[in-house]
């Protein structure tokens, strides 16, 4: 086992071929952009990866993504990415990548935030935050887990859900601008908290939440305040 682990970080630490095999539209601002990465060393669910473009003229732009599939043995991985106003890496997989092109990847990087799936998971995410965490709601699902798993999901609009159609019951969305027809609107409040945090499993939960700053910052105090063990309460940032 310590040989296979000093592989694997030796692997993560350089650059690997990742070629684009697929491009799936999730809403009218994200796509998930599908990798075939044969060298690939696997990951946990909520690491991310270092992605590098590099141009004809010999430029390179680089940026850190959170890894949206679930850990498997197919040397795949997925990226979910919104289309940035002036992005200079998201404008060009929204407006120029076509499968076939090719990009180079290091990773996985950061075990913070990662969920082996080895303890019950309250996961909170808001816009492109749910990124990391779909890929531990996948890991949960395609490992048949038994420890139980949530995810409070905030988006503006149902069209600007991320991964609408591959929800179940382990999931409640909160929408903060426009809802169904009997869906309040709103912001996360401590009342879409306080069932969850009553139903806590022995031992309670393992939060990890995702999203901006102003969410990441929101969600957190909700929890502190609501009895979450600060030290249980794991935080990204994106922006």
């Amino acid at each position: 086992m310590p040989g296979r682990i000093e592989v694997g970080q030796r692997i993560a630490g350089v650059w690997q071929r990742a070629v684009l095999t697929e491009i799936r539209r999730e809403t009218p601002r994200a796509s998930t952009f599908r990798f075939a990465v044969p060298t690939w060393a696997g990951h946990q669910p909520g690491q991310y990866l270092m992605l590098r473009l590099t141009a004809e003229d010999g430029y390179t732009a680089q940026r850190h993504y959170s890894i949206a599939s679930a850990p498997d043995d197919s040397g795949h991985l997925e990226l979910t990415l919104d289309h940035v106003g002036g992005g200079e890496v998201s404008g060009w997989f929204h407006t120029v990548a076509r499968p076939g092109d090719t990009v180079e990847v290091r990773g996985p990087l950061s075990g913070f935030f990662a969920w082996p799936g080895d303890r019950p998971a309250l996961l909170l995410g808001a816009g492109s935050g749910v990124v990391p965490l779909m890929s531990m709601v996948r890991h949960h699902r395609a490992r048949r887990l038994g420890v139980p798993l949530r995810l409070l999901v905030s988006a503006r609009s149902p069209e600007d859900l991320i991964y609408a159609a591959e929800y179940g019951p382990e999931t409640r969305p909160v929408f903060t601008r426009d809802a169904p027809a009997g869906v309040p609107v709103g912001r996360l409040t401590a009342g879409h908290l306080a069932p969850l945090l009553a139903q806590a499993p022995p031992g309670g939960w393992e939060a990890y939440v995702c999203g901006s700053n102003g969410f990441a910052e929101h969600a957190s105090r909700l929890l502190a305040a609501a009895g979450q063990p600060v030290d249980r309460i794991r935080v990204e940032r994106f922006g």
